[in-house]
Order: C-alpha cells, then structure tokens, then sequence
C-alpha cells in the first residue's frame, strides 16, 4: 500500500488543468474568443504550465487573448472533461468582472497571437448556436452562480490569493 503511495506521488497521473474567465461587458453580454484550433466560440483562457499557479495561468490567457489583466480570484464553476477528446482535465471559471469602457475599449483594441482569430461578445440567447454544447453549459452554470452569489474563493495553501 505504501509502495503504490508513493509511486502515486512521485508519477502522477496526467490531468490537464484548464483557466477560463467568464468577463461581461456593461450590457451583460458574455466575452468569447475564436480560437485557430477548436471549432465554436469558447470562454478567453488555456491550460496551465507546469508549476504555474492556477489564477497567474488565467491571467496570463485573458490578457494574451483579450488584452486585460483581471484579478481573477473567485471560481463560479468546475467542469471535469473526461480523456474522450482531449486529455482528461478539470476546467476552472473565474470572475472576470463586469467591464468598464475603458476596459471595453481594450479588447477592442487588442491583438491577440495568431491562435486567437478574434473576440466577440454575445448575449446569453444567441450563445446556443455559437459554441459547442458543453461549452454553453459550462456558461450558463457560471452564470447561474454568479446571479445567485454563489462563487469560491481560490486558495493557495489555504489562503486567498491576492
């Protein structure tokens, strides 16, 4: 039993670990990304580097793709992808914010790397047709915790990150 703890340990399994930002606009509509590599419109974010801590991997994604730097500190969803599609992994959503103009102003503005074609924004009834099923779950569960102040704080060894 010892022995296949510690191998547990020292090998663990492969899990991708992904970060996504769920980022309003002062209208309410939900701020989507067109990426080069997967079909639909899906939240700003990626996966996390080796070591990296989980809010610094979706910092560093939301500004690559959008140009902000949110405190994204708060996490209104979770969502286990089974290794089906991709590898087997555990989806984060964090409170990006609802945007000021100016903010508005800099994803308008940004441009993002090669693999981000290009932002958009949408409103909650037209994000069925736009993205792949389990994406718009995903949005609406985040969405549904966010209207019932329902969200957890991320902790780095038991306390909130700053």
């Amino acid at each position: 039993m010892l022995h296949h703890l510690a191998s547990a340990l020292t090998h663990p399994p492969r899990r991708r670990l992904g970060h996504q930002a769920l980022i309003l606009n002062r209208d309410g509509a939900v701020l989507l990304t067109a990426t080069a590599y997967r079909s639909g419109l899906m939240l700003p974010g990626g996966s996390a580097e080796a070591n990296e801590l989980p809010h610094l991997a979706a910092r560093r994604h939301t500004e690559t793709d959008t140009g902000l730097v949110l405190p994204l500190r708060h996490i209104l969803a979770t969502d286990y992808i089974t290794a089906k599609d991709l590898p087997e992994g555990l989806d984060f959503v964090y409170w990006g914010g609802r945007l000021t103009a100016a903010q508005e102003s800099i994803v308008a503005r940004h441009r993002p790397p090669y693999t981000t074609i290009a932002t958009h924004w949408l409103h909650t009834a037209q994000l069925p047709d736009a993205m792949p099923p389990e994406q718009h779950h995903r949005i609406t569960h985040a969405l549904n915790a966010l209207a019932r102040g329902a969200h957890l704080p991320l902790l780095l060894r038991g306390t909130p990150v700053d």
